[in-house]
């Protein structure tokens, strides 16, 4: 196992890459992308966030485990990206996120924070502390509208609302469909950020109820801001290969707006975590096989027989 920490920080790795109908093998410590048509090229893993396995692809086992000791997490993907099926590891082998999300979303009172917190960093203006969950949640309805909009109007892309059948992707319209792609790129990214983070997907404050529902909360941060505007200019462009063309424009603009570096500060600053609490404790990433201390019922408050 290599050490984590010569391993790039997230902020600073590439985004993701995207593979289908190819070979990836291990070759001299790196991975080697194989296709008929396109020849033989070494993908830099050691500095890549998430690699996206599509339809028709094939990968070793020395591939996955080099990937892994890299801290590249692996996502396998329906066709184009659009639908998660399952996911690799990520970077870190402490536990302190996960048991801090869990208690913030186990309290009812700390979860409403958190829940105010995440919706707050969507508006521009403080959120008055005396509106109720619902009223909040009325607004940012009405904002998420306002800004597909915004973006009809600025593009000239005619928006009849969100509408697609998963089960017949080539029915919904282009925008529709730019949206769902472009949805499913930003959810893969902050899926990648969270279990590099030691985070759970699962723990949800606003979504729950399934394995994605943090990835969900944290996605929706940022739809506003990066993958709906981004969908409205590229169908304006050309209605032709959407899915194609979302995936390269997606790259760029996560690029662009640094989404990487933000991610995980972000989700530090909803669950109100301490720097310094993460770095104390023993070093697991160091030495992953280490094992942890035993759970002791005096640190929960219990009180001694």
């Amino acid at each position: 196992m290599q050490d984590l920490h010569e391993l790039p920080k997230l902020r600073d790795s590439l985004s993701y890459l995207y593979v289908e109908h190819a070979v990836l093998n291990q070759k001299d410590h790196a991975i080697e992308y194989i296709r008929e048509d396109e020849g033989r090229v070494m993908i830099p893993v050691a500095a890549l966030s998430v690699l996206m396995l599509g339809p028709g692809t094939r990968i070793t086992h020395a591939a996955i485990r080099t990937l892994a000791d890299n801290g590249c997490s692996v996502v396998w993907v329906g066709e184009e990206g659009t639908k998660f099926y399952a996911q690799g590891g990520g970077e870190t082998r402490r536990s302190f996120h996960t048991l801090r999300q869990a208690e913030m979303s186990c309290d009812p009172q700390k979860r409403l924070d958190v829940v105010r917190r995440m919706y707050q960093m969507r508006f521009p203006e403080t959120l008055d502390p005396g509106l109720t969950l619902e009223q909040i949640r009325g607004m940012e309805g009405a904002r998420v509208r306002s800004v597909y909009y915004q973006s009809s109007r600025k593009h000239g892309v005619p928006w009849h609302g969100r509408s697609y059948d998963r089960g017949s992707w080539d029915n919904s319209d282009p925008i529709n469909r730019a949206l769902s792609a472009a949805n499913a790129l930003l959810n893969s990214l902050c899926h990648a950020a969270i279990v590099s983070g030691g985070y759970s997907p699962a723990l949800g404050f606003i979504h729950t109820g399934k394995q994605l529902s943090f990835v969900y909360d944290v996605a929706d941060l940022y739809k506003a801001e990066v993958t709906i505007p981004l969908a409205f200019k590229l169908v304006a462009e050309s209605k032709e290969k959407v899915e194609t063309r979302i995936r390269a424009a997606c790259r760029e603009k996560f690029r662009e707006t640094k989404l990487l570096e933000r991610i995980l500060p972000d989700i530090d600053n909803l669950l109100q975590v301490d720097p310094q609490d993460v770095g104390s404790g023993d070093d697991y990433d160091h030495d992953p096989a280490l094992p942890g201390p035993l759970w002791d019922d005096d640190s929960a408050g219990g009180d001694e027989p």
